[in-house]
């Protein structure tokens, strides 16, 4: 029988054991208190309840499936799209002294076997398995014959045909459902909107599921939006250089070959940064990747293909080098920093080009009108974020539909608020000109006629002879190319699709050609010298005001990577920073007293206890 249909089951769902969970969320992993709504959704599975899930990114989704799967009895099994992201959190599980393990293609034969054979003995509490490996038969037929405590479907916005991380292999888990219907089932993401979430629900057939939907708020997040400057790589270099310098982080291109250059660049000015994108060979690409998990203070410089498997909690910044092409995208890139909750910066910078570039590989793929359009919507969201004059925070939120009654103070147009003008006079000029010179220059060639620059192109075409040539020379040829991307981000002047970047107007500028519609836009300026100064908050090192306290940093950082690289694992699997950091603040000074340390569960202080206090009455004695 379906217990999901059956409606004395519903009324009366088992009542979980609260206090238990509370027990293993204190013993295994460190922490006293669940987060709203963990608590809720634990119930939920606990008792038999499906869920749907929707927290930001370091928001804990994780312990929603992961208490409930040692709470109820049989073994948990996690479907997870990535390699690096099952191996990582098997890892983790596997030092709070849960008993875990990953069947995929980087296990040998024998190995495999040895985790088979955990599976039927019993002896696991949790099996990650990438979709392609569950749906096998032999697998559901393995999974049939052992006792089931959920179904944990991680990163469920893979789903939707409509994202941006689309992936065929998730239509076929609705399948779970019909052969294990009495296995509670939870899809978790940190990225979906209205339409996406519809989508979860119909592909994963979670009609019954309680849905829960977090704040997507990161606090911690500083978002940081600039117009692309004069060298967008020198302003790269600044901003690590005077911000994050020895920290770890992330730098989003468009293209490989700006990927390749980009990495290149930054190792000559000293830093030690890896490029990662899907045109590299496999070893080499999967080489950087773990170096950039188990190693301190690595930048990658990498394409989209980078990050949705990245559990690194300390990348302190993430930057973008271009324009994303979704508010969703940036979300979830912006996401992989400050997961472990302490401050972070999200830094762009972006360029009319850019934009003329998404709209032109939009045009030329091969996806339908339907799916054309809707990409198209989400880029004009995208510039709607970039060339806001309101709160970021409150913009990004209000994209995903929720509200931010006051502004954050922790974004670039909070801390710097941009100037407006009114570029009514401008943007017609700017309009005529493209009207008068046949729709189908671009930019560069538009500004030249607009200041009257006397050049054979010009001459040759007969544009020094129309109304609009040098009617301009009140604006720099920068403020005219700004203005221009501008009018591209409202809808005013569209690009063409045959990949010359030819402008052609739309019939939304016509109110603004008329005069029957004002114009108000942000004006260009450089970004504050200081522009990503932390003000309500710092990094752990930037809060220690005693010599000893940095000391003691430094000793606990060195400790960790000395017993990561012993069993080959990444540092943060071993310990947080906000561990380490509690440890500097609270100087524990028994077993006892590092238990109140958030992260550290038992396993932990019955492997790491002697040396972590070894290490904390060392500096004292110093």
């Amino acid at each position: 029988m379906n217990r999901r249909s059956d409606p004395l089951h519903a009324a009366t769902p088992a009542t979980p054991d609260r206090r238990r969970a509370l027990e293993i969320l204190r013993e295994v992993f460190g922490y006293t208190q669940f987060r709203p709504p963990q608590d809720a959704v634990i119930d939920t599975l606990a008792a038999g309840g499906d869920a749907l899930v929707l927290m930001p990114t370091g928001g804990g989704k994780s312990l929603c499936y992961q208490v409930p799967a040692l709470l109820r009895p049989g073994m948990g099994v996690v479907v997870s799209p990535l390699i690096s992201l099952m191996q990582d959190q098997v890892a983790a599980l596997r030092q709070a002294g849960v008993r875990a393990a990953f069947l995929n293609s980087t296990l040998d034969a024998a190995q495999a076997r040895d985790v088979l054979a955990r599976l039927h003995a019993g002896e696991l509490d949790l099996l990650y398995l990438a979709p392609e490996r569950l749906l096998q038969d032999s697998t559901l037929a393995r999974l049939a014959e052992v006792p089931l405590s959920l179904f944990a479907i991680d990163e469920a916005h893979c789903v939707s045909q409509w994202g941006h991380d689309f992936r065929p292999e998730y239509h076929g888990l609705s399948v779970l459902a019909d052969r294990f219907p009495e296995v509670p089932r939870i899809a978790l993401t940190a990225t979906a909107d209205a339409r996406t979430r519809r989508e979860i629900i119909e592909r994963l057939a979670l009609e019954q599921a309680r849905v829960f939907v977090s704040s997507f708020d990161r606090p911690n997040i500083r978002y940081l939006i600039q117009q692309a400057p004069g060298s967008p790589r020198d302003a790269l270099l600044r901003f690590i250089r005077e911000h994050h310098t020895g920290d770890a982080g992330i730098v989003y291109c468009m293209s490989r070959r700006r990927v390749e250059e980009t990495a290149a660049w930054l190792c000559a000015q000293g830093l030690e940064a890896l490029p990662y994108h899907a045109g590299m060979e496999a070893a080499a690409r999967e080489a950087n990747q773990r170096r950039f998990l188990d190693e301190e203070g690595l930048i990658v410089v990498a394409t989209i293909a980078f990050g949705m498997g990245i559990d690194k909690p300390n990348v302190r910044f993430v930057a973008h080098l271009n324009l994303p092409k979704s508010v969703e995208a940036y979300y979830q890139e912006t996401g992989r920093a400050g997961r472990d909750g302490l401050p972070a910066n999200a830094w762009m910078t972006y360029g009319l080009q850019d934009v003329i570039t998404l709209r032109q590989m939009m045009a030329a793929s091969e996806a339908d009108e339907i799916h054309k359009r809707a990409e198209r919507v989400r880029l004009e969201a995208m510039l709607g974020l970039c060339e806001t004059t309101r709160c970021r925070r409150q913009a990004l939120l209000a994209y995903f539909d929720e509200s931010l009654d006051v502004p954050c103070g922790n974004c670039d147009t909070c801390l710097w608020p941009p100037e407006t003008w009114d570029a009514t006079e401008a943007a017609q000029k700017a309009l005529s000109c493209v009207h008068r010179t046949g729709q189908r220059f671009g930019v560069n060639y538009l500004v030249d006629v607009l200041l009257g620059r006397d050049h054979e192109r010009i001459r040759g075409f007969g544009h020094d002879r129309i109304s609009t040539f040098g009617i301009g020379r009140e604006l720099s040829a920068e403020q005219w190319r700004t203005l221009f991307r501008q009018l591209i981000a409202a809808g005013l002047i569209g690009v063409d699709i045959d990949g010359h970047g030819g402008l052609h107007l739309t019939e939304a500028c016509r109110p603004v050609l008329r005069g029957v519609r004002t114009l108000e836009l942000r004006r260009a300026r450089p970004a504050p010298a200081r522009s990503a100064r932390r003000s309500r908050s710092s990094t752990p090192v930037e809060t220690f005001d005693r010599p000893a306290d940095r000391a003691l940093w430094d000793a606990l950082r060195a400790l960790r990577l000395e017993l990561a690289r012993a069993q080959k694992v990444p540092p943060y699997v071993v310990f947080h920073d906000a561990s380490l950091a509690a440890m500097v603040a609270q100087r524990p000074r028994s077993r006892e007293a590092l238990a109140a340390v958030p992260g550290i569960g038992a396993a932990k202080i019955e492997a790491y206890g002697e040396v972590l206090l070894e290490a904390i009455a060392a500096a004292a004695s110093d």
